[in-house]
């Protein structure tokens, strides 16, 4: 009986559905766990901070929060965006900091089942693959789940007594 009561805990994580922020990067679809995000926003004013890493784009002022926005494009290795427009941001946190993953669009929300997640496919572009959690194939696209602990971790260096 209690193997049956086991396996059932299982198809039941297997059967959950996890909502999922859609984005676009370089007309690639990804998707953050919706549990991640803060808030989505448009950056007005991004200050940039001298001496930083490439993939910050500066400071921005979101309702009193400083927050350190980050360039995805930049962060994936892509060039700026092609054609004028306004850059969408999506409200992170990250060891209890605000982070502004600055992106080309933001797309809709969907609920995915935890059972139709993928491991990252091995021919997937290296740069996307060094900060996924997994995919989803979707009707006519393939989604790549971002990783927030892979995109920001080896950006934010905390010394930590060993």
């Amino acid at each position: 009986m209690s193997n049956q009561f086991v396996s059932e805990m299982e198809k039941d994580n297997l059967d959950e559905t996890i909502q999922y922020v859609t984005i676009f990067i370089s007309d690639q679809l990804f998707g953050l766990p919706i549990s991640r995000v803060h808030d989505v926003f448009v950056p007005e004013s991004v200050t940039r901070v001298p001496m930083s890493q490439a993939e910050i784009a500066g400071v921005l002022n979101l309702r009193g929060r400083i927050v350190t926005a980050i360039d995805m494009r930049k962060r994936l290795g892509l060039g700026p965006l092609e054609t004028e427009g306004s850059l969408m941001a999506i409200g992170i946190e990250f060891k209890e900091e605000s982070y502004g993953l600055i992106i080309d669009s933001v797309g809709e929300v969907l609920d995915l089942s935890e059972s139709s997640r993928q491991a990252v496919p091995s021919n997937l572009d290296p740069r996307w693959a060094d900060i996924a959690a997994g995919v989803h194939r979707l009707e006519n696209n393939l989604m790549v789940i971002l990783d927030v602990d892979r995109v920001l971790g080896d950006m934010v260096t905390t010394n930590v007594a060993a």
